[in-house]
């Protein structure tokens, strides 16, 4: 099972959430920022599961507020799997609309996922609900150079228009800022964005060792516009997704997310 698929199971509990009156951010225009993955056993796919997603408290941001939002997922009450993802609410930090602690950030919600075999034949209930005011994807002000320092590159990657509309349908998450030009446009991004979490998935994906990875820690850097080439690279200390001025995806795992190292050359003609 891919290490971010309980993220995708809980997607529709975050959601319902942070839509809720007690949250205390407004859920219009938060980013994620970040997000932790710790897996402690692997499920396997029949699994039931029970998933549980909470904000854990606010923090200040020089560019507004973050909020830590929790998602576990429990096999016969074990934990076995969680993630942190940062979502920011921008705002001027001269104020403190959002950064009074006398909300209650406890609020949880619970329920229990169905088998992941179960998932592609399930109606999508997921889409009756309100994801046009979701998070969005990443943090458009917050950049890297393209030719920065980092790993090497592994593999070019061609992402076309629709990919947003493909990863909503099978996610949940159809935020208009994904889906189509006209409905980004309205939210303030010219072209439709990829999913954050489709960027993080496709590259844990690439790297030889997948199953073995068991925490990823990943940061948003820039959204990706649709439709694009992007280069992925990797090495023993993690991985980056970048375009052609900007990187848009960094992270780092506990295991080697790149290709497997080369064998040593051959000293005096011996194999």
């Amino acid at each position: 099972m891919p290490l971010t698929y309980p993220h995708v199971l809980g997607f529709p509990l975050a959601l319902r959430l942070m839509t809720a009156r007690r949250f205390p951010l407004p859920v219009v225009g938060l980013v994620h920022t970040w997000i932790e993955i710790t897996c402690h056993r692997a499920p396997h796919p029949a699994d039931p599961l029970e998933l549980m997603v909470y904000a854990e408290g606010l923090s200040p941001h020089r560019r507004g507020t973050e909020v830590t939002v929790v998602t576990e997922a429990r096999r016969a009450g074990e934990l076995i799997w969680e993630s942190r993802s940062g979502y920011l609410s921008r705002h001027s930090t001269n104020t403190r609309r959002a950064a009074s602690t006398s909300h209650d950030t406890s609020t949880r919600h619970t329920r229990h996922a169905p088998n992941a075999s179960d998932v592609a034949d399930a109606p999508d209930t997921a889409g009756t609900r309100t994801t046009s005011s979701g998070p969005t994807a990443a943090v458009p002000d917050v950049t890297g150079t393209a030719d920065a320092p980092g790993p090497s590159v592994v593999a070019e990657w061609r992402l076309p228009a629709d990919l947003g509309r493909r990863y909503g349908a099978v996610s949940g998450d159809r935020n208009p800022i994904h889906l189509y030009p006209l409905t980004a446009r309205l939210l303030g991004f010219p072209r439709p964005i990829a999913h954050g979490m489709w960027t993080v998935a496709r590259c844990l994906a690439e790297a030889p060792t997948s199953g073995a990875i068991r925490r990823v820690r990943a940061d948003f850097r820039a959204p990706v516009p649709l439709p694009a080439t992007v280069t992925y690279a990797a090495d023993a200390t993690g991985f980056r997704l970048r375009g052609a001025d900007r990187v848009h995806l960094t992270g780092t795992t506990d295991g080697p997310p790149g290709p497997p190292s080369a064998p040593a050359p051959a000293m005096d003609g011996l194999p």
